[in-house]
C-alpha cells in the first residue's frame, strides 16, 4: 500500500540499503536495527528549504537522542556536495549519497521524482526496520520535526506497553 506519491506506508518493511556517507564511509540501514531510525529524503543540498530542514534536525538532535533515534539524510547529491553542505550548515548526522545508480534507494522507498531528485519525504522506522510513520511534503514546504517527534513518542509508548 502506498500514498498518492508512491511512498512506503506504515507497516511495510523498510528496504535495506548501503550508501556512502563520505569517501571512506558506508552506512547500511541494518547498522541501526534495534533502534528507531529517521530517514529524511530531501531534493538537494543547496536549496533554501533543504538547508533549513536539515539544520532544524541538527538543532533538535537532542530530542531525537531522547528516543535513541538515528537521523539519516538522503539525497541524490554526491558525497562531496554533502560534505560541503554539512560543514556549512553544521550538520553532524550522516548525509547519504543516493548518487550512483542515481536514486536507486529513493525508488525503493517510492520517493524518486521524474525530474531527477527525491520527494521531500520522511520515514520513521521502528527497531525492527518497519515503517512506523511516513510523510511526503510539497517540495517548497519544510515538514519540520513535529511529525517525526510524534511518531517517535508513539513508538516509545508502544515499547513501554510491551516491555
Amino acid at each position: 500500500m502506498t500514498d498518492p506519491h508512491g511512498a512506503l506506508r506504515p507497516g511495510q518493511p523498510a528496504p535495506e540499503f548501503t550508501l556512502p556517507a563520505g569517501p571512506d564511509w558506508q552506512v547500511s540501514l541494518g547498522d541501526y536495527r534495534g533502534r528507531p531510525t529517521v530517514l529524511a529524503f530531501y531534493p538537494a543540498d543547496w536549496s533554501p528549504v533543504c538547508g533549513d530542514q536539515m539544520a532544524l534536525y541538527q538543532a533538535v538532535s537532542s530530542e531525537f537522542d531522547r528516543y535513541g533515534a538515528m537521523v539519516l539524510g538522503i539525497s541524490v547529491d554526491s558525497i562531496w556536495s554533502h560534505r560541503a553542505f554539512a560543514e556549512q550548515e553544521g550538520i553532524k548526522f550522516p548525509l547519504l549519497s543516493d548518487f550512483e545508480p542515481k536514486g536507486e534507494v529513493a525508488r525503493r522507498y517510492g520517493v524518486y521524482r521524474p525530474d531527477g531528485c527525491t520527494e521531500r519525504a520522511l520515514f520513521v522506522l521502528d527497531a525492527e526496520g518497519r515503517v512506523a510513520w511516513s510523510h511526503v511534503s510539497p517540495m517548497e514546504v519544510n515538514p519540520g520535526a513535529d511529525g517525526i517527534l510524534d511518531a517517535l513518542d508513539e513508538l516509545d509508548s508502544q515499547h513501554r506497553v510491551h516491555a
